[in-house]
């Protein structure tokens, strides 16, 4: 049983940097999609940074090369390092997995649309990131 447990997140000016991280309890090796996810309207969770069992890494389109998410294998810790914040980023960041076989059948529902992640079954509880001058 996996399980996620969120922090790092805190209040910026835009322009500044966070990094979350999320303890990825009971993580063993290509047997899960890891990822980063916000909420929409409609409290719809959405992605923006994912890791693939394989180790392929994808961004939403608005945070191209300003986030990067990556994963300590060795203390199961996964980072979504944000830089170049824009006040429209603010918003609860949930870290969130998927056994290996389920993602790939969502990523084939959604035609890898990030509101897959919406399906996804493990999540952590949430933290906050404010973006305001």
């Amino acid at each position: 049983q996996l399980e996620l447990a969120e922090s790092g997140g805190g209040s910026v000016q835009p322009g500044g940097s966070l990094r979350l991280s999320c303890v990825v309890s009971g993580y063993e090796d290509n047997t899960y999609c890891l990822g980063w996810a916000r909420l929409y309207p409609g409290r719809e969770r959405r992605g923006v940074a994912r890791i693939s069992t394989d180790g392929i890494i994808t961004y939403e389109e608005s945070v191209k090369g300003r986030f990067t998410i990556s994963l300590d294998k060795g203390k199961n810790i996964l980072y979504l390092q944000m830089d170049n914040l824009r006040p429209e980023d603010t918003n609860t960041y949930y870290c969130a997995a998927e056994r290996s076989r389920r993602c790939l059948s969502l990523h084939g529902k959604y035609g890898g649309a990030w509101r897959m992640f919406d399906e996804w079954r493990t999540w952590g509880q949430g933290t906050e990131v404010a973006v305001s001058s």
